[in-house]
């Protein structure tokens, strides 16, 4: 979310194809943390479950692309009405209506499709947070993003020792049947703290939103298995050419505090670094503990932060 002063002459179109490269470049400005290719902005416009009802939306002015709308429905979350609006713009056109534009766009969408709330990230920035106050959303959770050097100087730690019968193993090995990969990360995020409860995907949506995505990282991607069975995962994306993102990390119940995740995210990042990645990145929700102490034991440094903003869409009856 972004603060805009005057309405101007602002258009707000759908997505096409050939926006891809444009939408792209803007996301790599404002949204750093984020692995961002054509081909990822593609597959998120057109290629995401059917439950969600996902939009990328436009704004132009004079015919010049200066800001986007991701919006849809959440495919994970309990909750059938909760909707997300993400919005951006450049920061040489803030002020002109395009926010103001999209954001309403994008509620409008939700609305339509049955949301009754709609989450948004709004960067830590006075005008940011006012745009959203003056919007009617409410403040919610923080989240930490954090950046890790993987330059050949860079801080990372060597891969600790492995306890007895545990393997780490690219996630395509299971590529016949990656069905054990998202009962664990369906497992694991049900415990991840934040504002919607992740705790209700389906096989279909799981492959859509992770597996099938053109810029999962299959080889990058670790699991661990101890005896045999796959005991937690690291979910990976990458730019192929140097920017690499956790996507998720997460250990299954039972099998938490034997290092697990410490060992495959490591072991992830050494093998990012061998193969020529530079630059990698993650995000924790700031209650989560746990993986933060992970991120920061592994080298990983604050780099900014975003909070969740909330607001209710339910119709207003009358009284």
């Amino acid at each position: 979310m972004v603060a805009t002063r005057d309405s101007g002459a602002v258009t707000v179109r759908e997505y096409v194809p050939a926006d891809a490269a444009a939408v792209c470049a803007l996301l790599r400005a404002e949204e750093p943390q984020q692995v961002a290719t054509p081909r990822s902005v593609h597959a998120q416009a057109v290629a995401m479950p059917a439950r969600q009802h996902c939009r990328l939306l436009l704004a132009e002015i004079g015919g010049r692309m200066v800001g986007c709308a991701r919006t849809g429905l959440f495919a994970d979350a309990q909750d059938a009405g909760a909707g997300f609006a993400n919005v951006n713009v450049a920061v040489a056109d803030r002020g002109r209506g395009a926010g103001r534009a999209l954001l309403a766009a994008a509620e409008a969408h939700l609305e339509a499709v049955g949301a009754t709330s709609c989450y948004a990230w709004a960067h830590p920035e006075p005008a940011c947070e006012d745009f959203a106050t003056a919007h009617g959303y409410r403040p919610g959770r923080e989240a930490r993003f954090l950046r890790l050097d993987l330059g050949p100087g860079g801080p990372l730690p060597s891969r600790p020792r492995l306890p007895r019968g545990v393997l780490l193993l690219p996630a395509v090995a299971w590529e016949r049947d990656p069905r054990p990969l998202w009962r664990t990360d369906v497992e694991c995020f049900r415990d991840e703290p934040g504002d919607v409860a992740a705790d209700h995907l389906s096989y279909t949506d799981w492959r859509a939103l992770n597996w099938d995505r053109p810029d999962f990282d299959a080889d990058l991607s670790t699991v661990a298995v101890v005896d045999g069975e796959v005991a937690g995962l690291v979910i990976v994306q990458t730019d192929g050419e140097r920017h690499y993102a956790s996507g998720g990390t997460g250990v299954r119940r039972h099998f938490r505090g034997r290092g697990l995740a410490k060992a495959a995210k490591a072991h992830s990042l050494h093998l990012a670094r061998a193969k020529g990645y530079r630059e990698a990145t993650t995000s924790n929700d700031d209650g989560n503990a746990p993986m933060l102490a992970v991120n920061i034991w592994l080298g990983y440094q604050l780099s900014g932060s975003e909070r969740r903003y909330i607001r209710d869409l339910s119709p207003v009856r009358p009284a």
